[in-house]
């Protein structure tokens, strides 16, 4: 058996940064219906067991919490072990996760299949970003953003063949099905998957202006106001975003737009239907594309940009969303001003607390995901209370825009004085985080 060592005969053939790159991009297609997806087998599910919608949709909550909060403790064992065997051992759960959902008959079952796939999901999510970023310290933005692109649009390839399979042969067979292919897909490219090397994780000369030199570890980096700020600003994006982008549908059904027909771009759709085709599209676009605007004018200039976007986007769609076609054209600009904090905080997570520990300290970064979804029900205590939307738009507006502002007036300094202050530090020195900046 040829050896799968870093030293192995297979690297210098699949050990270099675009190689790398692709196989990552692939693995976040492939675990992307785990969240994406699952929402064309609630209602078969619901058909034949009567659970209830909230019952079953708790698995998703399971998922989505296990997905984002165990990635600090898989991105440790891939800093400290390598990427390969986090995807293959995430690879096999997602198979089997969904292979028992295809024969669960209970919804204790359901939830321990969720939970699978979320420990599993996570770890393929958490490693390919952190490697992209490794591999490319002079496109970290980009590389993240093409990443985390996978797994924003990736369902949009397969949405239309599982929902022709659950037709034709059921959700149980779609469950099946596809979790195993998606699944060896993960575990087969798993094994192709490399560090970088020494140079690349200490290189210096090609990285982003703002980077420094500090490589921190998890715990130096916590200690530091700076991740708190960009923890809060992820939090408060994520959540704003997701109490106008979560709530499309029943916004659509009361402004009473939902299935009236818009004509754009040669096609004809039902408002609803072409606002969520369209903003699958964008939400993935534009995690590139503001990661590479963000490799050329810099990273809060590029947050404060798309911040401000998101919240003038949401406030413009609670003014005029009423309009069919002004309520697809806005709602394409929520999504696509919203997604890019998938690409944007982990490269400058990297630039900030370096390379050496990336995969961990951007897996940190990311459960801010998890605790922003525990306040997105406030959108549905809003509208109780008012009885309409207004509150939900204008809170989530408000979130976006204070995210913006703290982009430019509080990151951008605090960082700017915390690289200066580490860019005396050797390349592959320990960092040791300065007592006046902690």
């Amino acid at each position: 058996m040829a050896s799968t060592t870093a030293a192995g005969p297979s690297k210098p053939a699949f050990a270099n940064p675009w190689t790398q790159l692709i196989i990552g991009i692939v693995c976040m297609v492939m675990i992307a219906n785990y969240q994406y997806g699952w929402t064309l087998f609630v209602g078969p599910l619901d058909a034949k067991y009567h659970w209830g919608r909230a019952s079953i949709q708790i698995a998703f909550t399971i998922f989505v919490l296990l997905e984002t909060w165990l990635v600090p403790v898989e991105g440790y064992l891939v800093d400290r072990f390598g990427p390969r065997w986090i995807v293959v051992v995430g690879g096999v759960l997602c198979g089997i996760a969904w292979a028992i959902n295809s024969v669960a008959d209970s919804l204790a079952w359901l939830y321990i299949a969720a939970a699978l796939a979320g420990i599993g999901a996570g770890g393929v999510y958490g490693t390919c970003i952190g490697n992209a970023v490794k591999w490319f310290p002079g496109r970290r933005g980009l590389a993240a953003g093409l990443t985390a692109m996978g797994f924003g649009a990736g369902s949009a390839l397969t949405i239309i063949p599982i929902a022709n399979m659950i037709k034709n042969s059921g959700y149980e067979q779609t469950f099946l099905m596809f979790g195993l292919a998606q699944g060896i897909v993960v575990v087969v490219l798993g094994f192709l998957l490399f560090s970088p090397p020494v140079s690349i994780l200490t290189a210096s000369a090609k990285v982003a202006p703002t980077a420094g030199r500090a490589h921190a570890t998890w715990n130096e980096m916590i200690k530091t106001p700076i991740f708190w700020v960009m923890y809060v600003m992820f939090v408060l994006m994520a959540a704003g975003g997701l109490m106008a982008t979560a709530q499309l549908a029943p916004i659509a059904n009361d402004f009473k737009i939902a299935n009236v027909p818009v004509s754009l771009i040669g096609l004809t759709l039902p408002a609803l239907t072409f606002a969520l085709t369209i903003d699958r599209v964008l939400n993935g676009l534009c995690r590139p594309f503001f990661g590479w605007v963000s490799d050329n004018i810099g990273r809060e200039n590029t947050m404060f940009i798309a911040f401000g976007l998101e919240g003038i986007g949401i406030f413009a769609l609670y003014k005029f969303g009423t309009d069919p076609v002004l309520f697809v054209i806005l709602s394409g600009l929520v999504f696509f001003a919203w997604g890019e904090i998938y690409s944007l905080f982990p490269a400058t997570v990297t630039d900030t607390f370096g390379a050496k520990y990336a995969t961990t300290n951007t897996g940190l970064m990311y459960t801010a995901k998890g605790t922003a979804s525990l306040l997105v029900p406030l959108a549905n205590v809003l509208m109780t209370i008012t009885g309409n939307w207004h509150a939900v738009f204008l809170t989530a507006a408000t979130m976006n825009i204070i995210a913006a502002i703290m982009a430019i007036a509080l990151l951008k300094p605090m960082r700017a004085a915390y690289t200066s202050r580490t860019a005396a530090l050797p390349p592959a020195g320990k960092f040791a985080v300065p007592e006046d900046i902690q």
